[in-house]
């Protein structure tokens, strides 16, 4: 993502897992563990959204960290159908997590099913996500589970994977409100930019 971006591997369930951090200037004030798209569609932790999604962590003052589901890139094992990619989130999170700086989760897509879940594992405890960032969330192909209700969920007016009716419909039973970018597709060409400032402006408000 930049020159200062640190390569380096954790233990996960099924080997080593690749991640990528970027720490914030001075004292971080968390961790921000972003999950990448679909590991059998060519998603991973260098997809544009999430390099977009640790750039605003990273401004917000978090150490953003992206990792490769097993399988992918650097990362040992194989596609275990969304469990095992759960249980490589949960594994990261222990890694990078220090005690008494709070955690963010994100995920893009299928990652948000990951993030979803991994937070409902974490809840309730003291290790429970102080916030989560859903873009784009496979929730018509995928089981997420129901989010705290300061979830920012952003998706695209004209996203053609996952249509924003089948979001709407999953966020309306959790009253959840849902931010959309007009004419956006599911990879928000051309509004990477606009996305990183929706996530950025929703802290500061």
């Amino acid at each position: 993502m930049n020159a200062h971006t640190l390569r380096q591997t954790v233990a996960g369930p099924s080997g080593a897992i690749e991640c990528a951090v970027d720490a914030p200037t001075g004292m971080p004030r968390g961790v921000a563990v972003v999950c990448h798209p679909h590991p059998q569609h060519g998603g991973t932790m260098d997809n544009k959204v999430v390099q977009t999604l640790a750039r605003a962590f990273m401004q917000l003052g978090y150490t953003a960290v992206r990792f490769n589901f097993r399988g992918v890139g650097g990362s040992a094992g194989a596609w275990a159908q969304g469990t095992g990619e759960i249980d490589d989130a949960l594994a990261v999170i222990a890694a990078f997590r220090a005690p008494g700086l709070a955690l963010v989760l994100a995920g893009f897509s299928f990652g948000a099913y990951v993030a979803s879940n991994a937070a409902d594992r974490l809840a309730g405890g003291s290790g429970a996500a102080e916030r989560m960032v859903l873009v784009a969330p496979a929730v018509s192909r995928f089981d997420l589970a129901a989010v705290p209700s300061n979830t920012l969920l952003i998706h695209g007016e004209a996203d053609d994977v996952v249509p924003l009716a089948a979001v709407f419909d999953w966020a309306r039973p959790q009253a959840l409100p849902v931010t959309v970018i007009p004419g956006a597709g599911h990879f928000f060409h051309g509004q990477l930019s606009l996305l990183k400032t929706l996530v950025v402006g929703a802290w500061h408000r």
